[in-house]
């Protein structure tokens, strides 16, 4: 817990830090965390890792797997990433990045973000390969 955290939502006791959701019928998805914060992680001298939050996404059987990473706009470390660097396509980067949607976000709660998960075609959302994880 942090003590300078001054808002006046209870810390829940169940947050572990992974969740699971179904999307709907016609394929939305929603939830509700904490934004994380940037870590360091020892891949090369000061690497610190963007925030980011980890997506690992199953088809109809565990065989039928995405795994990629969502970030938030605006974050300074993206240029120091090799992981977010690895993908070499800047239109394919900007796809890993959730936008700011004011009509998600709840007042004095919560801020909300977007971020389409595309399976197929020139927008798919790159995936972490052996290649750039």
């Amino acid at each position: 817990m942090c003590i300078r955290d001054q808002h006046p939502a209870p810390h829940d006791p169940n947050f572990t830090g992974v969740g699971r959701v179904l999307t709907g019928p016609d394929g939305t998805y929603r939830f509700q965390t904490i934004k994380p914060g940037p870590y360091p992680w020892r891949n090369h001298l000061n690497a610190w890792r963007p925030a980011h939050i980890h997506f690992s996404i199953f088809g109809t059987d565990f065989t039928q797997r995405l795994v990629t990473q969502m970030y938030f706009p605006g974050d300074p470390l993206f240029k120091y990433d090799p992981i977010y660097q690895s993908i070499t396509d800047p239109k394919s980067r900007e796809l890993l990045i959730a936008q700011y949607d004011h009509d998600l976000t709840t007042p004095e709660w919560n801020t909300g973000y977007r971020w389409d998960i595309v399976l197929t075609g020139t927008h798919r959302t790159p995936l972490d390969t052996e290649d750039n994880a």
